[in-house]
Formats: structure tokens, sequence, C-alpha cells
């Protein structure tokens, strides 16, 4: 295939050229890695990753290319991927088109012919950091100039990008459950409304194969209409998804969260939904240094002393001044920060990591069992 020229200018000063596939054109976006050596359409396609550029640390990519059954949502978010070496060439069954033809079909960028180990090491040193890549502007003083005008993704706001339009229902039949521990479909014990802020598909698999129904509703979701629905017994709980972007730009949905906490509904929530819980509580988030992005992150379970190996996306982390009203459930083991609490007196807990992913064995699942239990009245 041919690959074009881009150039590349990082907010540190560092420019690069470079070589591009996929989508053409001038795209800007903050510069984090990811450490999973397999899975690269789910990353692509998840939405937590929207208004970045991936840095892989796997070398080669591309050879098993892309189909519709491993995709985390419809769309794919992020605004790049920068890789050592990208292979064109598929070799899988189950491919229905490259990698570059996907990243064309969803205007996302594709980079290779970097020296990504080099790249990483620079982020893991200065932390995550904007940059512009581009096939238009090759002059490392206009390429600086377009990136110094440009907003910082603290400041944007992703949730008209990720969430859905419309609310819909995720039920049983809706996929394969081959894939799950299960001899037949679970039938469905209680209803539960998942507010998506960037929801994964996988997600939505899980609380179903836990015997939830799970209704979808978009971020511009309304606290009085889901307290009602408890009242009413039409629905048990809330699920508080993923998601892109710093979690104190979302004032109206943290102000929407807070009178839903003020009642005895079961919340679960997972990375944006963890950090949404604790700023709703009354204690804000901090950004990390470079952030956790991959499939390899061990974190100890502190209520049974068990390590997990978890799949990690996100850029923000809640504040050790949260155990004031929760007991923290879990810690990462790279940098002992918070992995996970549990709200004291209050049917409410959430991860930071995330345990649809399973990129160990299947122990995160009892995270979903324990919010069924919590939902399904005996």
């Amino acid at each position: 295939m041919n690959l074009a020229d881009v150039y590349l200018y990082f907010a540190n000063g560092l420019y690069i050229k470079a070589k591009s596939f996929g989508a053409r054109g001038t795209f800007i976006g903050e510069a984090v890695f990811n450490t999973s050596m397999s899975g690269y359409q789910e990353i692509i396609t998840d939405p937590s990753y929207a208004g970045q550029f991936v840095v892989f640390s796997m070398p080669e990519i591309g050879i098993v290319g892309t189909n519709e059954q491993d995709r985390e949502s419809l769309r794919a978010s992020c605004v790049g991927v920068i890789l050592s070496s990208y292979n064109d060439f598929v070799s899988n069954f189950r491919s229905t088109q490259s990698l570059a033809s996907y990243l064309r079909g969803h205007n996302i960028m594709g980079i290779c012919n970097v020296h990504t180990r080099g790249l990483i090491k620079m982020l893991t040193t200065q932390g995550s950091m904007m940059m512009i890549a581009s096939n238009d502007i090759s002059s490392q003083e206009a390429l600086r100039e377009a990136l110094e005008s440009a907003p910082s993704i603290n400041e944007l706001n992703f949730m008209q990008q990720v969430s859905t339009k419309k609310p819909y229902t995720h039920a049983q039949a809706v996929f394969d459950f081959a894939q799950f521990d299960y001899a037949k479909p679970p039938k469905a014990q209680a209803k539960v409304v998942a507010i998506d802020f960037g929801i994964k598909t996988n997600i939505l698999n899980e609380l179903c194969a836990v015997g939830l129904e799970v209704e979808v509703v978009g971020h511009d979701f309304s606290a009085a209409d889901i307290l009602k629905a408890f009242e009413s017994g039409e629905i048990a709980g809330v699920f508080l998804s993923n998601g892109p972007g710093d979690p104190l730009m979302l004032e109206r949905e943290i102000a929407e969260i807070q009178k839903l906490i003020t009642s005895n509904i079961p919340i679960f929530g997972i990375c944006l939904g963890h950090q949404l819980l604790s700023i709703a509580h009354g204690y804000p988030t901090y950004k990390l240094k470079f952030g956790h992005h991959g499939g390899n992150h061990p974190i100890k379970n502190l209520q049974s002393g068990a390590v997990e190996i978890t799949a990690q996306n996100h850029n923000y982390c809640v504040s050790e001044s949260i155990a004031e009203i929760a007991t923290i459930t879990h810690r990462n083991l790279f940098d002992g920060t918070i992995e996970g609490v549990k709200y004291k007196n209050k049917p409410i807990f959430s991860v930071q990591h995330h345990p649809e992913a399973s990129p160990g064995p299947k122990e995160a699942r009892a995270l979903f069992e324990e919010f069924a239990r919590l939902c399904i009245k005996s």
C-alpha cells in the first residue's frame, strides 16, 4: 500500500517525520500510550480514547485485520494511532477489512515508522501531552502555531460525540452468549438503567450475563425520571459507564448524579462513572502524569487479598480523601492509586479499571455479580 508522509509535533517541541495510513489531513489530540499486546480494534473503538492519539507498545500491528464483532462501540473515537510497524497483510479468517481501511472509514489517522519505544519513554518521564499530526503541514513552526491555538483535551466535553442520542434496550438476544460461561442465556431478573458516557459493548454484555436487562440512556439523563422509575419498581438500579475527558467538565451530569445519591438506589460505576460518583460526593479528581492504559495492570483486591490483572484506560484518579466516606476496596500495584471504593451506608460502589475486558481470568466478573445482588430481590 502507499504510505504518505506525515509530520508530528508535540507540545514539548519534538518534531518527527513519519509515514501515515488510514485517514489523511491534520489531526490534533493528546498522546497517550497503551501497553496491551493484543486487541487493537477494541482499543481503537473504546470511546474513552476520544480526543487522543494512542501510541501502541506492541511493535507489529495490523495482521489480524478488523471485523464487526470485536468493536466496543459503533464508531471509533480516538484521533489516531501511532505504531512502530504497520502490517497491511491480513491473516485472520474473521477479518473483513484491513486496519488501514477501517481507520479511513472512521476518519482516524494511522501513523507508522515511529520509534515508539522512545516515544513511550518520553511520555512516561514528561507526561501525556498534546500533539498535532499532518499530511498537509510540514513546517515545524506552522505545526507549533496550530497546536498552540487548539484547545487542550482538558477543556473539551466529548459527551455529544460518544453518548447515545436515543435510549435503547440491550437484552439477552443482542449478543452471542457462547463467549460466556453459561449453558444458556440467563433470564433477566431485574431491569437497570445504564447511563452512557461512552459505554463499551462488553460492559452491556456482562450486565446481561448476570441476569440484568439494561436500558441505555444518554448523558443528558434526568435523575428525577430515574428515581420515579425506581420508586415504582420499574427499574432496580443505575450503572454509570466509562467515558472520555476530564470528569470535572461534566457539571450538569454531576448535578444529576448528586440527586441520585440522595436516594437508596443501587449504583455501580466504572472508570468515568467511578470518578463522577466521587465528585458528586464532594471529592474531586486529579490528573495522573501519564495515565493508565493497557491490559496488564495488577491491582490488589483489599477485601479478598487477591491480585487481579486488569485492563485500564484513564487519565484521572479519585483522591485519597474519599476514604472519609467510602471504604477503599482496590489499589493499583504499579503506583498505589485507588482502583475501587464502596460507599459507607449506601448501596453504591465503583471501580476505576475495566472489569469487562477480562485481560486475566474471569475474577472481575464478581463485580457485576455484586451489582446484580443489589438489584435482584430474592
